[in-house]
C-alpha cells in the first residue's frame, strides 16, 4: 500500500469514485492498459464547476480544477483496480480545456493533473499527454480529462 501511504503522506483524501451519467463505462482494461472515461471536475456535493479558461477562469483556477479531476479519477482507478499499487506507469493523459478563442495556455492548465500524478506516483507518473483547447466542454466544466494506466497483475 505504497501509494496509499504516500496520499496520506501528502494529505490527500480521494473523492468518490466517478458513476456514469450515461451508456459507458468509467474504465476498460484491456491486456495490462486500462482506459478512463473523460472525467470533470466536481464538489463532492453533485456541484460541478463552470467556468472557461480565458473568459471567466484564470490559468491558476484551471489548474486547481486539473488537480481536482487527477484526484477522480485516481479515486476510478483505485475503485476499478482494488490497490493503486498496481499502476505500473500513467502512459497518456489527455486534457481538453474549455477555453476562448485567444486562450493559449492550456498546458499549463494540465500541469494541475501532471504535477499531482508525479507526486503521488512518483516517477511512474511521468507521462506522455496532449493538451487541447475545446470551444465548449459537457455541463460547462472548465477540464475534461482521460488517462491510460498500465497496470501489473
Amino acid at each position: 500500500m505504497k501509494i496509499e501511504k504516500r496520499l496520506e503522506e501528502l494529505g490527500i483524501e480521494l473523492p468518490l469514485p466517478a458513476t456514469p451519467v450515461a451508456n459507458y463505462v468509467t474504465t476498460v482494461q484491456t491486456g495490462n492498459l486500462v482506459f478512463t472515461s473523460g472525467h470533470g471536475p466536481g464538489t463532492g456535493e453533485g456541484k460541478i464547476y463552470k467556468s472557461q479558461l480565458g473568459t471567466d477562469a484564470s490559468v491558476d483556477d484551471g489548474y486547481a480544477s486539473a488537480r481536482q479531476v487527477a484526484l477522480g479519477l485516481i479515486s476510478t482507478l483505485k475503485h476499478a483496480l482494488g490497490d493503486l499499487d498496481r499502476i505500473k506507469r500513467v502512459v497518456k493523459v489527455v486534457g481538453f480545456i474549455n477555453s476562448s478563442a485567444d486562450f493559449t495556455d492550456q498546458p499549463a492548465v494540465l500541469n494541475g493533473a501532471s504535477d499531482l500524478f508525479v507526486e503521488v506516483f512518483g516517477d511512474k507518473g511521468k507521462h506522455a499527454r496532449s493538451a487541447v483547447g475545446m470551444v465548449q466542454l459537457p455541463g460547462g466544466i472548465p477540464v475534461e480529462i482521460e488517462m491510460i494506466v498500465e497496470i501489473e497483475d
